[in-house]
């Protein structure tokens, strides 16, 4: 079939959630993509980060085959050989005392709101019932009902209430405003280091060490969601490293599993994770052996091919070269590493012309809040692959 059939097929039969480019996707190699009709594209979206590690990276596709021909899934009811494996070789690249696995990003972070008010009662010793964790407004942790509920996007939130309470939302980077929120019943302050899902915003130097010195004054559990900044997205491995901390709890997905199946997991340190016995939580398909088989190829292709340092390296690259078009329609560019955002103004007339118009040139990438254009290329990207995006940048942008 092509294009206009499936996009008519699609339409038809599937809810209409999204709002996509008009481009089919069949294959995938690297940092390229092809379309029905055989067009090449170079993803500067990598499925939101999930593909940090490239499409269809054969170490990883290697690792998943040799599994899958093995055993693919117990549940939790029995252990399986590569589910400590996994957790050994997470804890030891992430400096973390105990792993939960999940599957999505956002069951990570409901798994962490469970935990940290669990802990908030039998720890702290917050009244039962009142236990409250702060966020940050403009935050996107995911989709699910609870999450939702202390979301500041209209979009996210309308015509989908009653909402779940315990949550106090206060401005990102705001740290007075942190601190002024916090009370006796606080248990946990969960931020994404950066915004990404809200336009690639960074908060102010110090902003996450100020967080974390106020988190450990007040008794609080820092929890932060690295699903999207975590594993080399911002030129290190985690996003916290900027600013030299830790986080109690850590959540990272996405590119756990290098784009090939959904892994997440939240990070803790002992004394958080301990608070859940059996029974508490869980998931059928949380740390299956597939899973694990392939989280732990992807985690040691992303460090073997040394794919951080190249984010750090291209990010910056790429971040100077798109700061310096001249072109009065872009507001500001700005990112970290392969974060990278290009924030248009009014007279742009939206973002989404701009990413309809590099898709023609053969570049994939996507707007988000109608007026920024995000770039993130899987971090395998070259210098001469590079300097050609920022060639088509440039020429659309230029008219």
């Amino acid at each position: 079939m092509r294009t206009e059939e499936f996009i008519k097929l699609e339409d038809k039969l599937g809810a209409h959630n999204y709002k996509p480019l008009d481009v089919v996707l069949t294959k995938g190699a690297g940092v390229w993509v092809w379309d029905v009709e055989g067009k090449k594209y170079l993803d500067c979206l990598s499925a939101y980060s999930a593909v940090n590690q490239g499409h269809c990276h054969p170490k990883i596709m290697e690792a998943m085959v040799e599994q899958a021909s093995k055993l693919t899934l117990t549940s939790r009811a029995f252990r399986n050989d590569q589910l400590a494996f996994f957790y050994q070789e997470l804890c030891e690249l992430t400096n973390s005392h105990k792993v939960l696995p999940m599957n999505s990003g956002a069951e990570a972070v409901e798994s962490a709101i469970k935990t940290v008010r669990k802990w908030g009662y039998e720890v702290k010793g917050v009244p039962r019932g009142q236990a409250e964790i702060i966020v940050c407004s403009e935050n996107f942790h995911g989709r699910t009902l609870s999450i939702v509920s202390f979301s500041t996007d209209p979009k996210s939130r309308d015509g989908f209430g009653p909402f779940t309470p315990g949550f106090i939302v206060v401005p990102f980077g705001d740290i007075d405003a942190l601190e002024q929120a916090m009370t006796p019943n606080t248990v946990g302050f969960m931020v994404e280091p950066i915004q990404g899902e809200a336009g690639v915003i960074i908060p102010p130097a110090g902003y996450l060490k100020a967080a974390k010195a106020l988190c450990e004054k007040n008794n609080v559990i820092l929890v932060l969601d690295e699903i999207q900044t975590g594993l080399g997205r911002t030129g290190k491995l985690l996003a916290e490293e900027h600013e030299g901390i830790e986080a109690d709890l850590t959540l990272v997905g996405k590119a756990l599993s290098g784009g090939f199946y959904p892994v997440s997991a939240v990070l803790s340190n002992t004394e958080v994770m301990d608070v859940l016995q059996p029974g508490e939580h869980g998931s059928t398909f949380g740390g299956n052996p597939l899973g694990c088989a392939v989280s732990r190829a992807a985690l040691k292709v992303l460090v073997e091919e040394k794919m951080v340092e190249n984010s750090e390296k291209m990010g910056a690259l790429f971040l100077e070269k798109l700061q310096q078009i001249d072109n009065s329609l872009i507001k500001e560019v700005r990112g970290r590493g392969l974060m990278i955002a290009m924030e248009l103004s009014e007279e742009a007339g939206g973002a989404r012309q701009y990413c309809l118009k590099l898709k023609e040139k053969g570049l994939l990438c996507k707007e988000t809040h109608d007026h920024i254009i995000r770039f993130a290329p899987p971090l395998i990207i070259t210098k001469e692959q590079v300097e050609w995006a920022v060639d088509n940048i440039t020429g659309v942008m230029a008219g």
